[in-house]
């Protein structure tokens, strides 16, 4: 088990530089499997979720090759299962888009039914009644997805919700079927538009990604293809809702700042000062905040991945602040844990309100999943005294090298590991 230890009370200043969206390379990791040659990915982030789907597909017989942390090189055509193994799918969510590009290389797949955060029902009815469109045979069974088809055909296919996941597995799946398909009310995440570019390289025809109708037109085969993958949005918004939560002046590098209009205009609504450049962000404050109203919504929306985190804003801000959460009905995980450093909400359903304002206090407190967890690390940092945040291993699940980041930015932070009394980052002596 990992601890992170926080000495709240210091202003963050500096730069920081963020690594490739953990979103965007856990769908582009299974599209790797439909390649027939060597495929090359730059801006892999070096975290846990994507160290487990890279451990899967080589399970599956796909070798990797490593040249530099965050550079693969994959050779897909050896190939040889499409049942990828339980004990690793049960660790992440993204494991479930495995059965798109399984179904699209074999014809079939057998995957069990994936793990990742407990953030309320994400349930597959929509994946499955993709699969069904373009003529897979679906059955659930003893914890498993069984999908088989003897030829996938293009279909016209209608989400009746907007789902990341669906629309991730239908585009794989879709990709290698005969004939057009058209695919309806999908989402419009960047994450998206990166892997409907990642399979245009390999020689997909994908058109729409971003936009409610994507239609693709399938290919028999599949090459090669050499690809960057898109900045992670969240780590950006993570930090940005740092320092303003903290106080203080950060350049958040390497980023597309269209993907984070939602936050922009949130934090200058808050009093937060927001200078947009053409590839990084720099986000300052000096004054009080101001207490809003925060509603998550699909992507162009505020990122429900990024809702824990706002909620610790608004704590900051002197006032009565309200959070609607309208994408998963158990993303309030964290606040039991907020309230251990002093928070006042209240929650009611889908809806929490803040009563912000009051100090927090440093506390042991516990990351009950990834985003629950940086927004622990967010309140630690405003906290007076120490907060010890144990199940830490959580967080990494989706940042990289997150306590050096914070150092380099004046952060007091340092991260145990069982029986360790060591510092990695920021030792506040």
């Amino acid at each position: 088990m990992h601890k992170i230890i926080l000495h709240g009370g210091n202003k963050l200043r500096g730069r920081v530089k963020i690594n490739g969206a953990k979103n965007a390379a856990l769908a582009i990791l299974p599209a790797v499997l439909l390649a027939s040659e060597k495929v090359t990915l730059h801006n892999v982030p070096d975290i846990t979720d994507v160290r487990t789907m890279l451990r899967i597909i080589e399970d599956l017989g796909t070798t990797i090759r490593r040249r530099g942390r965050n550079t693969l090189e994959f050779y897909p055509s050896s190939l040889r299962g499409y049942a990828p193994p339980y004990n690793l799918v049960q660790k992440i969510r993204a494991s479930s888009y495995l059965m798109g590009s399984l179904l699209a290389r074999f014809g079939k797949a057998t995957v069990p039914v994936p793990g990742g955060c407990d953030l309320g029902p994400r349930p597959i009815d929509q994946h499955l009644k993709g699969f069904t469109a373009l003529g897979a045979d679906c059955l659930i069974e003893h914890g498993l997805i069984n999908l088989a088809s003897g030829k996938l055909t293009g279909a016209h296919i209608y989400f009746d919700v907007v789902s990341v996941g669906a629309t991730v597995n239908l585009m794989l799946a879709a990709a290698a079927a005969e004939g057009r398909t058209v695919l309806e009310n999908v989402a419009k995440e960047p994450e998206i538009v990166d892997l409907a570019n990642f399979l245009n390289a390999m020689g997909a025809v994908i058109k729409g990604a971003g936009t409610d109708v994507i239609k693709v037109d399938g290919v028999k085969e599949f090459g090669g293809a050499e690809h960057a993958i898109i900045p992670d949005r969240i780590e950006a918004g993570t930090f940005m809702l740092a320092v303003a939560a903290t106080g203080g002046e950060v350049i958040v590098g390497g980023v597309i700042p269209k993907h984070l209009e939602a936050v922009t205009a949130k934090l200058r609504e808050m009093g937060v000062e927001v200078e947009v450049e053409p590839e990084q962000i720099r986000v300052r404050r000096e004054g009080p905040l101001v207490p809003s109203a925060l509603k998550t919504f699909p992507y162009p929306g505020f990122p429900t991945d990024l809702q824990p985190l706002g909620m610790v804003l608004l704590a900051a801000a002197e006032g009565t602040s309200v959070v609607t959460e309208n994408v998963f009905d158990g993303r309030f995980g964290h606040v039991d844990e907020l309230e251990k450093m002093g928070a006042r909400i209240k929650v009611e359903g889908r809806i929490a309100v803040i009563d912000g304002g009051a100090p927090l206090s440093g506390a042991p407190v516990s990351a009950t999943d990834l985003r629950a967890g940086a927004a622990l690390l967010v309140a630690g940092l405003i906290a007076q005294g120490e907060t010890a945040l144990s199940d830490a291993e959580h967080i990494y699940r989706g940042y990289e090298n997150i306590e050096e980041k914070l150092a380099s930015l004046g952060a007091q932070i340092k991260r145990l590991r069982a029986g360790d009394s060591s510092s990695l980052a920021g030792d506040p002596g």
